[in-house]
């Protein structure tokens, strides 16, 4: 523990702010509720970096896997949700590998090629699954999900899987995601798309994951666009109380002082901070993604021949 606390481990910028973060989700819904519709939405806006509803966008590059159509539905409905506003950072494709034979080496490529790559999208996780296997076990989706997973934590991307749920009702709404609970197990998250009547312009999309707050959205469908607005948010996202230490070093490190190094026992000092050093330093280990995200200030701690060193140093521009 004490070692741990010895590490500086980077947050993960979110590619939707409380919404979507790195790593590797689940998005289900049932056929034709309007899941590649919503799954065009998210690719948009991050592709753009134009808010979605409410929620702030970190701006990047997207591959959208739309397996299970072809171009000229893609122009259509594309069209009809944004009219000409095109844009350069989308891609997309209606074919690729499977699992195994080749779909990570065609990921790799295009991650190798878009360093800014921010999402990629696959619909529908069936069309890139071994068709041979009929009866899909725990161990088997577990196994197909860490796979994927892999790649996106390898790259620091997020992987939106769209999948289909199950016509039976279960008391976890979760639970009907199609396939056994490895599927989930091995996710960072899930979204499930549901509305209560097929003819219905209403929806609710429930969000649960391991970087988020669980979530309940009201959806409205634009019949004329065909996009999903936002009405109401069930739950409210929760935010970190104010740090009294993180935002002394953020009066302290500013335009006028843009760099600082030393001791931890000197910035102890400086900042007439009532605690011990190293008890310091681990704080600002734990804080340092914290540091960086709010205040905008880079942290290092180093060891030199004469002892551990602190920087802190005003960053301009956040990647």
């Amino acid at each position: 523990m004490s070692e741990l606390y010895e590490n500086i481990y980077r947050n993960r910028p979110p590619v939707i702010d409380g919404l979507l973060y790195p790593g590797t989700y689940i998005f289900a819904g049932a056929p034709k509720v309007g899941k590649s519709f919503l799954m065009a939405q998210l690719a948009y806006h991050i592709s753009t970096g134009q808010p979605l509803w409410n929620y702030t966008v970190n701006q990047g590059s997207v591959l959208y896997l739309a397996l299970e159509d072809d171009y000229h539905r893609l122009q259509t409905r594309l069209y009809r949700m944004f009219d000409t506003a095109s844009t350069d950072n989308l891609y997309f494709a209606i074919c690729a590998k499977q699992i195994g034979t080749g779909l990570n080496e065609q990921l790799q490529r295009f991650v190798r090629e878009h360093s800014d790559t921010k999402l990629i999208i696959i619909d529908t996780l069936q069309k890139i699954r071994d068709n041979i296997i009929e009866n899909y076990s725990y161990a088997s989706d577990y196994e197909i999900i860490c796979q994927l997973k892999n790649f996106a934590d390898q790259n620091n991307i997020c992987l939106l899987l769209v999948h289909h749920t199950r016509k039976q009702k279960a008391g976890d709404k979760f639970a009907m995601i199609s396939g056994t609970n490895g599927l989930l197990g091995a996710a960072d998250g899930a979204f499930l798309l549901r509305k209560e009547k097929r003819t219905d312009n209403t929806a609710t999309l429930e969000v649960s994951g391991r970087d988020q707050q669980d979530q309940k959205l009201y959806l409205t469908r634009d019949m004329d666009r065909l996009t999903w607005q936002l009405e109401k948010v069930e739950a409210e996202l929760w935010k970190a109380p104010p740090d009294p230490i993180l935002q002394a070093i953020g009066a302290f490190v500013n335009q006028e002082n843009p760099e600082w190094c030393g001791t931890a026992t000197e910035l102890v000092e400086i900042l007439h901070l009532d605690l011990k050093p190293n008890t310091l330093t681990m704080r600002l280990n734990i804080n340092a993604g914290r540091l960086l995200d709010e205040y905008n200030i880079n942290y290092e701690n180093t060891r030199k021949h004469s002892g551990r060193q602190v920087k802190l140093a005003l960053v301009n521009n956040k990647t």
